[in-house]
Order: structure tokens, then C-alpha cells, then sequence
């Protein structure tokens, strides 16, 4: 009986389990569908598609089409990709599900910052970093990436030099540390360290021949780097973010991240933009009957009724009918750009690549056969092996720009020359001397400026996981510059009436070349530890560096032909400028340590160990470091369940930063050679005096910072305040003249202090499926004070600064009108000698910091519309026309504003009566005006700087995946009061900049 139950209960558990399985089997299905993202519904590959609560998981192939095998009926499907927002969908029985996925909205916990030798999510960090992203700065229509993140970031003040191609910018970040600039320096102590993709770049190429055409004569190093080629450019500020840079982090770090590859299907991209710029900012000048009619009348005051044979504009030798506007003749053509760049990434699961090659063309305002050329090849390349241990990542940057200008600017002479001046060119075709009694502005035009500069960065960055926690780090790479220029002067831009201009012998050429290699080895041991509620991170490193310079110049006189010019050979006389081998060696040691604790409590600790040749021997190590700290108020209980409160973030830091960029060579007696030659040996003249003592500025650096974000991070408010005391100046000292040298360079116990407010606040009003609204502004209050200067008052610097006040102040006189008894300009005497002289009566201080500066940018988008738009604005005062003005009367055109002369019938006249320069009391007269408190006046301004307008395309294709066009506008509009030619760039006989209207696509494949 037992057998007999036995069986029977076998082959009952033989049709439960067949029941079992056929009801599982019956519950188990394929789903199959498409996954598309954006208007145009673009298939998207690499979708991670899985069953919640299962491991069934798939991917999408190209064309976004995958096959899950899920089991139950109600089923939740996860569809998940990097750059997208994870969506669920409930089967409910269905076998295809087609979906599109939204482009991810990054929340504060989601972005990573580069903070250079680590990463963090901007959420932890305790440091101060501003960031911009591709989408902020691609497709725009500069030369500069710069140019493109003015008014974008706070406490980072962007200024652009020229609306020439290859001008420099002047960036400060959290204002100037140094009392060395470019005023009274050769070295500008107040540069930002440039790194792009880890490795540094040095600071800017110092031209030797280019000061007459950009200001500054610098080279800016992110000129060689397309901005498409960018993904983001993060500003290190306060001690935190900067400490680990030690020696170099005093005035701010740029880092600059390229473009890696993330596609793992092959994709094909396409980026082009055509464009056209014009001069956006003018002054309304004299017309002929006015400019005569001055003229005439400061004859008249002169008390000279015989107007002498060299007025040609008023005695009748010029045609005094003619009418000409030469700000529309001059600077008034329309320059033309155009850009095109390619790119192909793809890649596998474990290996990705991108190779991207770019090509654009930029002519002047001046001449269409000025022009700037840029080429670039961009390429990357990263594997990971399949348990995530290690990971490689190689980058190449290579560059080549022709820059080819005319070598003097001559947007000045838009403004200067009388409106009855000679036409440029006679009938046919030369440069019109009318009877060698014109200067013709555009003989300078055959003068050139040119320059090639040629780029190379390599960067590999590797690491290896060699047991759990511990990471083995390499971060190295290669960065080599060549520049060469040349300045072309032959005698044709001068009236071949004299002698300079009848022959070639008077044709010069200058050449200079400069050569930069440099290399950095980073190797670095990480150890990180998480258990229950704490987390530590440790990382320790060496940085070794090593830069060699070389320099040389030529100078070329007298050719038989200008057609030998660029072959100084050819010359009769040749001067062989100094040949400089220049070499700076830096080691460093650095190490960080980050610890957490319940996710609400961050302290950073980073510390720097310098050495830099640049100092003497005794003086070249220095320890530098920082830390930080953040409390995530927000993860405590007491606020944890808050609706209304998403994130709230307190945090601070305390540190210093140092600065060693004073060149090379500096502490050592230093020898030029001499010009001239004695008993056939050519002499040594000394340059700088011996001083091995001197030490590094130092920079003390203090921030305490709140940020919040409300109702799910649609509302998010970053305010910080800061405080920065530079000490240990590096400055020339006085020395007597009986030495043979003014100064010597050493350490001044002056102390520089920039402290100021920062406000940033974005929001996302409206955020649907077809309409989205996302805003940002950002508003900082810099404050720039000396606190201390021993001796000041018997140095030469005493009429430069001024204790307790800013570093970029003037000494004025203080305008008191014009006397109605003489009609002649008043000053106050301030020492009561009973006459106006420097330095004893120009005792009035003029601020030309920037008070205040910002940015407010917009971004729509509307089912397939986009718009985005930026305004910038600038709160300051700074010189303004009157500051370089020739005297009125003279044979120079005048702004209309000069039409309000001082009379007995106009008392309230702004400007002395007219004279021609010839009444010596008024010549001195207008030369205090220039200096005078009615030099400078407000010059701010609020900017549109940028708007765009995109549309997609919708695409039923295999082929193309998305195009998009897109109409883009730079330097739009200005609203400003400023009395001059451009409010934010015033520098005196240079192009202001450009307004540009572009017209580009999109196209990927």
C-alpha cells in the first residue's frame, strides 16, 4: 500500500509543478518598443531598460529599439540613460511600449564641480566654484570662449580689450590681489592660473610689436581652444577651491574641460555659423559747417585774422563743401565670420572617443583682407575595464592661429580728422597726399601686424584601484607654444613727397619669436573609507613641472625691394634682438582630507607645499593651505519633512594661496647688450640688481556662504561674502639715482584688501512638457582698500595709492568751473602757491573700480522654439571722452557735446572758449582739464550681451538624428550714459567692440 501512495503522490507533485510552470509560462512575455527623446522624437541608444524587482535588463540599439522578457501582468518597466530622466511605465498587459524620455534636470545633489584634483558634487562642496556649461557657451559667435561667459558667473569680472580678433581680456577674479599690473609692471601679478583639461598653461603670450593694435600686447591662452570643443569652464575663488594650487592660486583658477565622448553608438555632428559685425557703439562728431564754424571762431580768440598756410582745413586749400563721416568710412565696413566644425564620437561599454576638427575665419572692420584664422583638432579617448577598476583618459588639443591685422589701430582717427579732410584714394586707385598737405590715415594700412601661433596640449590621466579603497593616480601632460610675429613698416605709408616715402631704404621690419615647452607629472595615492555614518576620503600627491622659454628677435632696415621685406636677410642694416633661454622649475607636494558625517557635515582640510626657482635660493619653499567646512541644514529632522524647503547649505573657509608670477630671473643681476660697439667689442649694460631675499605674496583668503533651494529646487539662492588681504607685495623700492637703477624689486609690508558680496539666484518658473521657463541672475559687490603701505608718503607711489583707499584710484584736479572775468578753467589750489602743479594740487581721488557688476539670462523653450538671452551690467565710473580730448579748436574734430562753449551769452558753457593750441595759458589749462575731476564720469551700463533663437527641426529619418537652426545676436544693445566711445571698454585709440548677427545649424547624424 505504502508503493501505491507513494506513486500516487508522486505523480500528483508531477502536475502541481506542471501547473506551476505552465501558469508562469503563461505570465512570462516580451515587450518590445521604442525609446525617442525631443521633438523630433530622435531614436536614443544606451537606454538601460529593465523589470523593477527583477534582473532582466536590456539596452536600446541604434535606432532606440529594445526586446525585455518580463513576467507578471502589472509590471513596472525602469528606463533609465545618463543624460535623461528615469521614467516607469506599468506594462498593464501591453507587449509594446514606446516612449520618450525628458532631457534631466539637474538638481543641486546631481551637479559635479571640478575642483582640479578631485571632483565633487556641488551639493558636499565647501568651496566657492563657478560654473559654466556648454550649453551656456557653444555656438556663440567669438574667437574667445571669455568672451561668451562675461556677466555669467559672480565675482568673476570679464573685460574684453579690443573688438580686434585676438585681443587679450582682462579677467579678476574677486578683484586685484597684486600691486603689480600692467601699468608698472612688465608682469601683471593680478593673472588667473589657466588649466585646461589638468594641464597648466602659463600665462599669456607677451607680443613685442603689437601695442599699437591690442592693448595689453597679450596673448590670451584660451584664443587656441574652439569654445564648441568646451564643456564647462569651472573659477576656483576662495581658499578652499584655491589652497590646493598653493603658489599660484592667489588671484583665482580657470580650469577648462573639453568635450569627452559619451555616445556609444557612432554619431556624426555638424556645427556651422556665419556672421557679421559692425562697430556697436559711436560718437556723434562735428559736421563741416560746425567744425568750421570752431575753427574760425578759436582764430578768432587767438587774435589771429591770417589763417597760417598749414590750416589747410579752414584757409581754402581744402575743399570746405565736403562732408565726411570717417567713423562710417574709417571703422564703418562690415566685418564677416563664419565657422565650421566637425565631430564624430561613438565608443562601447567600456570605451568611448571623440575627434573633432574646426575651422573659422574672422575679417576686420578695417579691411576685408585683415583677417583671423583658427583651425583646431580636438581628440579624446577613455576606457574603463568591466569591474570599474581602472580608468584611462587621453586628450589632444592642437591649434593654429594666423592673425593678420593692420599694425596700427586706426579707429582714433575716425574721431580726430576734420569732416572736410581729402578723399582717401585719387581717381585711380592710389593714396590720395592732396599736394602733401594730408596725412592719409589709411596709408597705414599697408603696415602689418601679423602673428602665427601654433598650440600642442596633452593631457593623460589615469588611474588604477589596486584593493578596495585605494586608488593609484597619474596626472600628466605636454604643453608647447610657438609664436612668431612680425611687423611690416614700408615706406609706402608715408607721403612719397619726403624722403622716408621715396624709397625702400627707409622700409622696416621687425620679427619675434617665442617658444614655450612645458611638462607636469601628478602622480597621486587616493584612500576613501564609508562606514555606517561617516566617510573619508585621503589624497596625497607630488606635482613636478618643468618650463623652458625661448625668445629671440630681429629687426630689418633698408631693402632694395619691399617685395624682400619678410626676408631680413635681404636687409642693409640687421639688429639681432636679445636671444632669451629662460627655464622655471616647480615641485610641489599636496595632499587633501575630506570627512562627512551623516551626509550633514563636511570639513575639507587641503595643504600645499611650494617651490619655485623664481625665488633665491634661500627662499624658495613655502607652505600654503586651507580649510573648509559645510552644514547641510537642511538633513537635519527639524527640517527634513519641510514641503516648502528643499535644500539649505551653510558653509565657510579660511585659508591662503601664494603667487610666484613675477618671471624668471627676477632675484638674479640681470644683463642686456648693448647697441653699441667699442673697439670691436660689444658692451654688457646691467637691468636689474641682485636681491635673492625677496619672498612670495601671500594671499589670506576668508568666506562664509549660505545657499538654499525651495519648492523641489525650482527656486535656488547662493549668497556669499568674502575677504582677501594680499601682504608680502613684490615691488620695486626706491632707490637713489646714484645707483644706476630707480628701483629694485623686494617685498613691501602693504597690504591689499578686496572683500565684497556675491548673490546668485535662479529659478524655473514654468517647467512642462512643451513650455519651459528657467532664469538666472547673479549680482557681486567688490571692495577694493590699502590697507597698509609703510613710507608711502616718500616713495614714488605716492601719487598712485592712497591708504584706505582703492589700488585703482587717480589723482585728480578739482574742476571749479569756468572764471566768468577770463572764460578760462579753474582749479583748486589746494597748497595756495597761487598756481595749479602735480603733486602738490591733483589731491582729489577718483574710484574707477566697478562698484557693482552682474548678469540676468533668460531660456525659453517652446515645444520646438528655444530663446535665450543675457544681459550684463556694470555699476562704475571711469574716464570718459575729456580724459584724452585734444584741445578744442585745434585742427581735430570735436563730439557735439563740444558745441556747448563757454560765452558771455552762454555762462553755463561747459568748455573754455576755442583756440588753436597756440594760447600757452590755455594749452596748460586744458592739460589740468584732462586730469581734472571732469575726466571722469559715470560709465555704466546695461548690455545685452547675447540672444539666440533656435528652432528643431522635426525628422522622420534613419539617417539624421536632429538639426537645428538658429539666429544669434552679441553686443546688441547698451544703455548707457557714458560720454565716450564704449562704457565698457575705454581704453583710449583702440576698436571698441563688435555688434554681431550669426545665422547657424546644428546637424547630427
Amino acid at each position: 500500500m505504502k508503493k501505491s501512495y507513494s506513486n500516487i503522490g508522486g505523480i500528483g507533485l508531477v502536475f502541481i509543478l506542471t501547473a506551476v510552470c505552465g501558469n508562469i509560462k503563461a505570465q512570462t512575455k516580451t515587450v518590445t518598443g521604442t525609446v525617442t527623446v525631443g521633438e523630433n522624437q530622435s531614436p536614443l541608444s544606451g537606454v538601460v531598460v529593465s523589470q523593477e524587482g527583477s534582473d532582466q535588463v536590456t539596452l536600446t540599439n541604434s535606432k532606440g529599439i529594445y526586446q525585455l522578457e518580463i513576467t507578471g501582468e502589472n509590471s513596472t518597466l525602469l528606463f533609465r540613460h545618463p543624460q535623461y530622466a528615469e521614467k516607469k511605465i506599468t506594462a498593464n498587459g501591453k507587449t509594446v511600449i514606446n516612449l520618450k524620455l525628458d532631457q534631466k534636470e539637474q538638481s543641486i545633489e546631481e551637479v559635479v564641480l571640478n575642483a582640479g584634483y578631485y571632483k565633487v558634487k556641488e551639493r558636499e562642496s565647501t568651496g566657492s566654484i563657478a560654473k559654466v556649461s556648454a550649453k551656456d557657451i557653444e555656438n556663440q559667435p567669438v574667437t574667445n570662449v571669455l568672451s561668451a561667459a562675461q556677466g555669467r558667473m559672480a565675482g568673476v569680472s570679464i573685460t574684453q580689450n579690443s573688438g580686434v580678433p585676438g585681443g587679450g581680456f582682462d579677467v579678476q577674479i574677486r578683484g586685484r590681489n597684486s600691486l603689480r599690473n600692467l601699468s608698472n609692471s612688465e608682469i601683471d601679478g593680478n593673472q588667473p592660473l589657466y588649466v585646461i583639461d589638468g594641464v597648466p598653461v602659463g600665462g599669456s603670450m607677451t607680443s613685442l610689436y603689437s601695442a599699437s593694435i591690442l592693448p595689453t600686447k597679450n596673448i590670451n591662452p584660451l584664443n587656441s581652444i574652439n569654445p564648441n570643443d568646451i564643456e564647462s569652464i569651472e573659477i576656483l575663488k576662495d581658499a578652499d577651491a584655491t589652497a590646493i594650487y598653493g603658489s599660484r592660486g592667489a588671484n583665482g583658477v580657470v580650469l577648462v574641460t573639453t568635450k569627452h565622448g559619451k555616445n556609444k553608438r557612432l554619431a556624426f555632428n555638424i556645427t556651422t555659423n556665419y556672421g557679421l559685425s559692425r562697430v556697436a557703439s559711436k560718437m556723434k562728431m562735428m559736421n563741416t559747417v560746425q567744425y568750421l564754424d570752431m575753427r574760425r571762431q578759436a582764430y578768432l580768440n587767438d587774435g589771429i585774422s591770417n589763417y597760417p598756410a598749414n590750416a589747410y582745413d579752414i584757409n581754402g586749400v581744402w575743399d570746405q563743401s565736403r562732408d565726411t563721416d570717417w567713423s562710417k568710412v574709417l571703422m564703418g565696413n562690415t566685418a564677416s565670420s563664419y565657422s565650421t566644425q566637425f565631430s564624430l564620437s561613438g565608443g562601447s561599454e567600456t570605451t568611448s572617443f571623440l575627434l573633432s576638427l574646426g575651422h573659422s575665419e574672422q575679417t576686420t572692420v578695417f579691411r576685408d583682407d585683415f583677417r583671423y584664422r583658427t583651425n583646431t583638432l580636438n581628440s579624446n579617448i577613455s576606457h574603463r575595464s568591466k569591474d570599474n577598476r581602472f580608468q584611462l583618459n587621453v586628450s589632444n588639443i592642437f591649434s593654429k592661429i594666423d592673425n593678420n591685422l593692420v599694425r596700427q589701430d586706426i579707429s582714433r582717427q575716425a574721431y580726430l580728422l576734420a569732416p572736410n579732410s581729402p578723399q582717401l584714394y585719387n581717381a585711380d586707385g592710389s593714396l590720395n597726399w592732396e599736394n602733401n598737405t594730408y596725412t592719409n590715415p589709411v596709408a597705414m594700412y599697408n603696415s602689418t601686424y601679423s602673428n602665427d601661433n601654433l598650440q600642442f596640449i596633452t593631457n593623460i590621466n589615469t588611474e588604477y584601484e589596486i584593493i578596495n579603497h585605494l586608488k593609484l593616480k597619474l596626472n600628466g601632460g605636454i604643453n608647447y607654444n610657438t609664436f612668431e610675429e612680425w611687423a611690416l613698416q614700408p615706406n609706402t605709408i608715408y607721403n612719397p613727397a619726403t624722403a622716408t616715402g621715396q624709397s625702400s631704404a627707409y622700409s622696416r621690419t621687425s620679427k619675434n619669436n617665442q617658444n614655450r615647452f612645458s611638462y607636469i607629472l601628478e602622480p597621486q595615492v587616493e584612500w576613501s573609507l564609508k562606514k555606517t555614518k561617516h566617510e573619508i576620503t585621503l589624497l596625497a600627491g607630488t606635482s613636478i613641472q618643468n618650463e623652458t622659454n625661448r625668445s629671440g628677435s630681429l629687426v630689418g632696415v633698408g631693402f632694395d625691394s619691399n617685395l624682400f621685406m619678410t626676408n631680413i636677410s635681404a636687409a642693409k642694416t640687421r639688429t639681432v634682438g636679445d636671444q632669451i633661454n629662460s627655464e622655471y622649475r616647480y615641485a610641489a607636494l599636496f595632499g587633501r582630507i575630506n570627512y562627512q558625517f551623516d551626509k550633514k557635515y563636511f570639513i575639507n582640510v587641503t595643504g600645499r607645499r611650494d617651490g619655485s626657482s623664481r625665488f633665491g635660493p634661500q627662499k624658495r619653499f613655502v607652505n600654503f593651505g586651507a580649510v573648509g567646512a559645510a552644514w547641510i541644514i537642511s538633513n537635519e529632522n527639524f527640517l527634513k519633512d519641510s514641503g516648502w524647503l528643499s535644500f539649505a547649505k551653510l558653509r565657510g573657509s579660511f585659508g591662503t594661496a601664494g603667487s610666484d608670477n613675477i618671471g624668471d630671473y627676477q632675484f638674479l643681476d640681470n644683463y642686456t647688450t648693448s647697441t653699441l660697439i667699442y673697439n670691436n667689442v660689444t658692451g654688457l649694460l646691467p637691468a636689474r640688481l641682485f636681491n635673492p631675499d625677496y619672498s612670495w605674496e601671500k594671499t589670506t583668503k576668508l568666506e562664509t556662504a549660505l545657499e538654499l533651494s525651495f519648492l523641489k529646487n525650482r527656486i535656488n539662492f547662493t549668497g556669499a561674502w568674502y575677504r582677501n588681504r594680499s601682504s608680502n607685495q613684490l615691488v620695486g623700492i626706491q632707490l637713489p639715482t646714484v645707483t644706476g637703477f630707480s628701483s629694485v624689486l623686494a617685498n613691501l609690508d602693504a597690504t591689499v584688501e578686496n572683500r565684497g558680496f556675491e548673490f546668485e539666484l535662479s529659478a524655473k518658473p514654468l517647467s512642462g512638457r512643451d513650455f519651459m521657463w528657467q532664469t538666472d541672475f547673479n549680482i557681486s559687490f567688490p571692495k577694493n582698500k590699502l590697507l597698509s603701505f609703510p613710507g608711502l608718503q616718500g616713495s614714488t607711489y605716492a601719487n598712485r595709492y592712497v591708504i584706505g583707499e582703492s589700488t585703482s584710484i587717480v589723482k585728480l584736479y578739482q574742476y571749479e568751473g569756468i572764471d566768468p572775468a577770463t572764460g578760462l578753467y579753474r582749479f583748486k589750489d589746494f597748497n595756495g602757491d597761487g598756481k595749479i602743479s602735480s603733486p602738490n594740487d591733483n589731491q582729489i581721488i577718483g574710484n574707477i573700480d566697478v562698484q557693482y557688476f552682474g548678469g540676468w539670462s533668460n531660456t525659453i523653450r517652446y515645444k520646438n522654439w528655444d530663446m535665450s538671452f543675457l544681459f550684463q551690467f556694470v555699476k562704475q565710473d571711469n574716464f570718459n571722452y575729456n580724459r584724452n580730448m585734444l584741445i578744442a579748436g585745434s585742427q581735430s574734430n570735436q563730439p557735439l557735446e563740444v558745441l556747448n562753449v563757454w560765452s558771455a551769452t552762454n555762462p553755463n558753457g561747459a568748455y573754455m572758449p576755442y583756440t588753436t593750441g597756440a594760447n600757452g595759458t590755455k594749452s596748460a589749462l586744458h592739460t589740468y582739464f584732462q586730469s581734472s575731476t571732469e575726466s571722469i564720469s559715470d560709465a555704466s551700463f546695461i548690455r545685452l550681451k547675447n540672444l539666440q533663437i533656435g528652432y528643431s527641426i522635426p525628422l522622420q529619418s534613419d539617417v539624421l538624428r536632429s538639426v537645428k537652426i538658429y539666429l544669434q545676436g552679441q553686443n546688441l544693445l547698451t544703455i548707457t550714459n557714458y560720454y565716450g566711445i564704449d562704457p565698457e571698454f575705454v581704453t583710449a585709440g583702440y576698436l571698441p567692440p563688435l555688434r554681431t548677427y550669426s545665422f547657424g545649424a546644428q546637424i547630427n547624424f
